[in-house]
Formats: C-alpha cells, structure tokens, sequence
C-alpha cells in the first residue's frame, strides 16, 4: 500500500484529525512516517512594528515562543504515534510557502502519500489555510487524503 507518508499539521484539532487518520494508515500498512509543521517566518512588518513599540530582540524572542511551540506540539505527535504504535519522524520548516514546504518535504523524503487538513489556522498563528491544501493538490503527483 503506502511506504513513506507525510502528515502535514499546524496543530489544530482538525489537523489532529489528520494526524490520527495517517497515524492510522502508517499502522496499517508498516509505512514509514514523517510529520511536517510549517512555520512562517517573522514578516518584515511585525518586526518594524515591534521594534517601534520597544520591544527587545523581537526576532529572538518570536524564534524562542517558536521552539516553545513545536516543542509542545512535538510531544502531542509523539503521544499520539505512540499511542497508535507507530514511529514517527517530525520536521520542522520555516517557509512563507507552506504548500513550497510540504511538496518539497514530500519529494526530498519520497513520500508517496500526503495527509493533510482541508484548512487550518488563521490570524497570528496561521500555518496552513485551505488555500494551502488547494496548492498542495494542484502542484503534486502524489496522492493526497485531505481531512475534513
């Protein structure tokens, strides 16, 4: 069936849905796993912003709430793997593009599956929009489970 799936997630509860559906599959056909979380960067604007409202090092310290955040996250999909018995390999992109980052992890691991939810976060913390998937589904060869 499948050998190598990509799960996209921005830690949502419906791409937790999706973690689940293609933690599953990985269970049932011994694929191996890796899950994506795609970060933007810190926008130009925002910086200036904080710079102008005093705000120390507000690069260092989005990089810091970051880390805190996949850290966090990290713990949930390993939970969750382990819990579905399977092993995962997580990996972590900063890219403007999240589609550019999940079609290029896909390709780089050889990924002949992508999962991923029909839409994800907004405002501050947005990471993947529907507009994303609809990207993702356009631009791959791969076949894609999209979650609703």
């Amino acid at each position: 069936m499948y050998k190598h799936i990509l799960i996209a997630t921005d830690g949502s509860e419906l791409a937790l849905k999706g973690l689940r559906q293609g933690l599953g599959l990985a269970r049932i056909s011994g694929a191996k796993v890796t899950v994506l979380t795609v970060i933007e960067p810190l926008r130009p604007q925002v910086l200036a912003a904080a710079q102008r409202a005093g705000i120390e090092d507000p690069v260092g310290r989005y990089d810091q709430q970051i880390d805190e955040m996949m850290k966090e996250r990290l713990t949930s999909i390993q939970a969750e793997a382990t819990e579905q018995g399977v092993t995962v390999e997580p990996v972590h992109e900063v890219d403007d593009s999240p589609a550019e980052a999940i079609l290029r992890t896909a390709n780089l691991q050889g990924c002949d599956l992508i999962v991923m939810s029909s839409h994800g976060r907004r405002g501050l913390q947005k990471l993947l929009l529907g507009s994303q998937t609809s990207e993702v589904l356009v631009k791959t060869t791969v076949p894609v489970l999209v979650v609703r």
